[in-house]
């Protein structure tokens, strides 16, 4: 059983770091998953702590992952136009079966926006809807890097227990 969840568990960290980049995973709370599958083993001591602030980052990253473009269409002279915009289109671009939907989704819904505050100034449109490209691909670093990371944590864990699995 606990070779199943450390296979699992590895699956599901490399899972999550493919879905840093895919809207349907939720790239850090799938890694998370993981690094819990991992801890649930006989082998790894359960460390609460440890998996306590891990999903605390997971959930954090989370959340942002839907103010981090709006920030910066703001950042970028958006109005409350674009910032809307932004979150509609990046949900609109989340459910919608087209490749990638929520980076077109983003910059789509922030142009849509901006143009429907002031539809003479495309200029200022254009900038902020960048902005929102910007947030979104800050976004999706933050959520690959924090993956990544969680990859990290399960290979040393696991190398630290290893003569114990095999």
């Amino acid at each position: 059983m606990d070779i199943f969840l450390l296979l699992l568990g590895f699956l599901f960290v490399c899972l999550g770091i493919i879905g840093s980049f895919l809207p349907v995973l939720p790239g850090p709370l799938t890694s998370w998953i993981g690094l819990l599958l991992l801890h649930f083993t006989k082998i790894i001591p359960m460390d609460w702590t440890f998996l306590g602030i891990t999903l605390g980052l997971a959930i954090l990253i989370w959340i942002l992952d839907y103010f981090i473009p709006a920030m910066g269409t703001k950042r970028f002279g958006g109005t409350k136009y674009g910032v809307y915009g932004t979150t509609i289109g990046l949900i609109v671009g989340l459910l919608s079966p087209i490749p990638f939907g929520m980076l077109i989704g983003t910059f789509l819904g922030a142009l849509i926006g901006e143009l429907l505050y002031d539809s003479k100034d495309t200029n200022r449109a254009l900038k902020a809807s960048f902005g929102a490209f910007i947030g979104f691909l800050a976004s999706t670093t933050i959520k690959f890097s924090i993956s990544v990371i969680y990859f990290v944590l399960f290979v040393i864990q696991f190398w630290e227990f290893k003569e114990n699995f095999f």
